[in-house]
């Protein structure tokens, strides 16, 4: 016998391109997606404008926007604008990486599932275009899934939650070619870590490089706006 949350899914939408991705394979796979989205102090607002462009397009059962001041903390390019984000590749943990936080996120998460009597998180790490970040790789996931396991009433009474990352070996021409097959408008997404507040894209950051090389390699037109 299935519960009732077999075919609940809670999906991390950032308004990015893989999330958008990640969003398209729940739903291709049943689910019925509840999307998160987090306002946590990042530079500009028009990737939550895009994320919520993103979920009302995929017909999410809901979609919840949560607060979170990490600017408090800072240490990232993306919460403390005294730190410039890098416009040329760099070597090791970019600054752009924000301390802990697709822990946070996940944590958020999955009591949002318990709540929902969801049994599975959807998120859009990467590990092969995935930049250097230390959270975005096969084993911070599965150490997030044990930890699910043992701290939650989810876990302890045996249904659990599934942490599931199907982008996780994926490059980003595999991604986008993937969206496309399941018709991801990517004009919706941004994926700038300093866009405009028309969502245009600087062209120059490690993110949109990465985006760009993504949609060249996988032969599709980029949708992407610039400025300038």
């Amino acid at each position: 016998m299935t519960s009732s949350g077999d075919k609940k899914a809670v999906v991390l939408v950032s308004g990015g391109l893989d999330s958008a991705t990640v969003l398209a394979m729940a739903k291709q796979q049943g689910f019925e997606c509840y999307a998160l989205s987090f306002d946590y102090g990042q530079r500009h607002r028009s990737e939550l404008q895009a994320a919520a462009r993103v979920a009302a397009a995929a017909g999410c059962s809901d979609h919840r926007f949560i607060q979170l001041d990490l600017r408090a903390i800072g240490g990232s390019a993306l919460t403390d604008d005294a730190i410039q984000v890098p416009e040329s590749p760099t070597e090791g943990i970019p600054v752009t990486y924000v301390p802990a936080r697709n822990t946070v996120f996940l944590s958020i998460a999955l009591g949002y599932a318990e709540v929902l009597d969801a049994h599975a998180i959807f998120l859009g790490v990467n590990a092969v275009d995935y930049s250097g970040y230390p959270d975005c790789r096969p084993e911070f996931i599965a150490a997030f899934e044990n930890l699910a396991a043992v701290a939650t009433k989810a876990g302890v009474e045996g249904g659990g939650v599934q942490v599931a990352a199907p982008l996780i070996d994926m490059s980003k021409a595999q991604i986008i070619r993937a969206g496309v097959k399941l018709g991801v408008d990517y004009g919706l997404t941004v994926s700038c870590y300093q866009a405009d507040e028309q969502g245009k894209a600087c062209g120059r950051c490690d993110s949109c490089r990465l985006r760009q090389e993504g949609f060249e390699t996988a032969g599709v037109a980029d949708p992407t706006r610039y400025q300038g």
